[in-house]
């Protein structure tokens, strides 16, 4: 009898074992490497790796189904609410995600409304419907409290406090998606986006397509012999800013078919370098891309933005290319899309392979402006 008794309890603590493990289904990201999703019985854990500090998280966040109760013994993190009704978001960036996902309208209000080019978005802040709370830098804590947002939708920065809004009792999901490394490691957070927004499976077609894309272009490309070398940003101030070696704007080059003179280099951020250092590496440039923000560029006002530009082989071939941020949704539009940025290089650095493709996000420096 002891012994039927103790083969009971056995099998009974071995069902009970086997129910726990069910319970919980860890999601490994195929690319992302600042992402944890694990889905529990009764909510979905999401942890965010600290991109500044390795095997450290950022935060952790317990996402609860508005229409359940709350369960019992949840583990230590932020309980959000899903699916979020009335986010404030502080970029666009994370806005054309949420359109993406169809959720554009629970977008409830804005930080920096000024930089957002989202339609939607700007028609709210025109009409009302969309509250613009303030800068980025210094929100209007008083604005946020009256539209009592169920998260805050913002990008983390290193040492970086969120000042009066840790005092609102609002969840605040940091986004670090631009730290990724990758391109479609960034892209890949759409899935977070759309947990939050109760979008899961449009968020995992999306980034399914994007991935697909994405890859077939860039093994296109891999089989081409022609690999010109591209130099990227100018000096301002003294200083040029190029992507390291190991960064996601590297990558992106790399599989666009290019030769980056930085590409024996194994930072994952940005170099800080003088005009004679990139000179030295990078005078044989084939081609030159830049971003800017403000008035379209010539050939002669970017001589004039630093007067030894024309140093560089680029400039005398006319191959410099530049998107005007201020019109170009380049920013917005191609973090959770970086195959669209991909095609983009693809065209500048080997037009005889894309002849039908027109270019969307940069433009070729003219002599003139009506060039």
């Amino acid at each position: 009898m002891r012994t039927s008794f103790l083969y009971i309890i056995i099998a009974l603590l071995f069902v009970s074992c086997a129910k726990h493990k069910t319970d919980e289904t860890a999601s490994t990201m195929d690319y992302a490497q600042g992402l944890t999703i694990t889905r529990m019985d009764k909510y979905t854990r999401v942890d965010v790796a600290d991109p500044w500090n390795a095997g450290k998280l950022l935060q952790t966040y317990l996402l609860v189904p508005r229409d359940s109760t709350l369960p019992d013994n949840l583990p230590q993190g932020v309980v959000v609410r899903t699916p979020l009704r009335r986010a404030l978001v502080y970029s666009d960036v994370h806005a054309r995600a949420i359109r993406d996902l169809g959720k554009i309208g629970s977008v409830g209000s804005v930080c920096d409304a000024e930089y957002f080019k989202t339609p939607e978005i700007v028609d709210g802040l025109r009409t009302g419907r969309i509250v613009d709370c303030g800068s980025t830098m210094s929100p209007t804590v008083e604005r946020i409290a009256g539209c009592s947002p169920d998260a805050v939708l913002l990008s983390p920065f290193q040492n970086a406090g969120y000042g009066a809004l840790d005092n609102l009792g609002i969840p605040i999901i940091a986004l670090a998606d631009y730290m990724e490394s990758t391109p479609l490691g960034r892209a890949e957070w759409i899935k977070f986006v759309g947990l939050l927004f109760d979008r899961e499976t449009a968020a995992d077609s999306i980034f399914d397509s994007v991935a697909a894309r994405y890859t077939a272009l860039r093994e296109q490309l891999a089989k081409t012999k022609q690999r010109p070398k591209v130099l990227t940003e100018y000096v301002i101030s003294g200083v040029w800013y190029v992507p390291g070696g190991k960064s996601y704007k590297a990558t992106l080059l790399a599989d666009a078919g290019a030769n980056y003179p930085w590409s024996d280099d194994n930072t994952t951020g940005s170099l800080s370098l003088d005009f004679a250092r990139v000179l030295d590496r990078a005078a044989d440039a084939d081609y030159w891309l830049v971003t800017t923000i403000g008035d379209e560029l010539t050939l002669d006002s970017f001589l004039g933005l630093y007067p030894h530009n024309d140093r560089f082989e680029a400039f005398r071939k006319r191959n410099v290319y530049y998107a005007n941020t201020l019109v170009s949704t380049v920013f917005e539009e191609t973090p959770f899309h970086p195959d669209l940025l991909l095609q983009e290089y693809a065209k500048i650095f080997h037009p005889e392979m894309f002849p039908n493709y027109q270019l969307r996000y940069f433009r070729r420096i003219n002599t003139a402006k009506n060039e």
